[in-house]
C-alpha cells in the first residue's frame, strides 16, 4: 500500500491583507457578509505582497450589483505600462442576488451604510468581508469605549478571583 503524501496548503490561504479597525470604532456593526472580489492580476499580486489600504472604503448597491470604492490596492511594483492598474477604481464585489436585494431594502429604509471590515485570502481567493453599519455619534463611541473597559475589568477581576480563590 502506497502512502498518500499530504497536499501542502496554499501560502497564501486564510491570510489576512487589511482589516479596518477605524470601522469597528466609528461604526455600530449590525450584520456581516462575506463578498467575493472581482480583482486584476496585478491587483492580486500586490495583496499577496500584503499591501491595501481599507480604512476609507465603502459599498454602495447599484443595479443590483455591490461596488466598492475608496479602497487603495497600489499597482504591483513589476507591472508597468498595459499590466499596472488604477489602485483607487471601483471594484465588484459577488454575493447572492438575495443577500444584495435584502441589504438593498436595509440601506434605503435605514440609515445605514456598507464598510469592508477586512480583506484576506481563503482558499486562494481574495475575500472581503463587508459590514451593515449604523454610524456613532461621538457620545456613543465614548459609551462604548467605557463599556468595553468595564467589561475588560469584569474579565479580569474574574480571572484573578478564579486563580486566587
Amino acid at each position: 500500500m502506497q502512502a498518500r503524501r499530504a497536499a501542502r496548503p496554499d501560502p497564501g490561504s486564510d491570510r489576512v491583507i487589511a482589516t479596518n479597525r477605524k470601522a469597528r470604532h466609528d461604526f455600530e456593526i449590525l450584520d456581516r457578509l462575506e463578498c467575493g472580489i472581482v480583482l486584476t492580476g496585478s491587483e492580486v499580486k500586490s495583496l499577496r505582497n500584503g499591501t491595501a489600504q481599507i480604512t476609507e472604503g465603502f459599498a454602495r448597491i447599484e443595479d443590483g450589483e455591490i461596488w466598492l470604492y475608496g479602497v487603495h490596492i497600489p499597482p504591483w511594483t513589476y507591472a508597468v505600462g498595459f499590466g499596472s492598474h488604477d489602485p483607487d477604481r471601483r471594484r465588484k464585489l459577488l454575493a447572492h442576488h438575495r443577500q444584495i436585494a435584502h441589504w438593498y431594502n436595509e440601506t434605503t429604509t435605514q440609515a445605514l451604510t456598507l464598510v469592508p471590515l477586512s480583506l484576506y485570502f481563503r482558499d486562494g481567493r481574495a475575500k472581503v468581508e463587508l459590514g451593515l453599519a449604523r454610524g456613532r455619534k461621538q457620545q456613543d463611541r465614548r459609551q462604548a469605549l467605557a463599556q468595553r473597559d468595564a467589561e475588560r475589568e469584569m474579565a479580569r477581576v474574574q480571572r484573578a478571583f478564579e486563580k486566587y480563590g
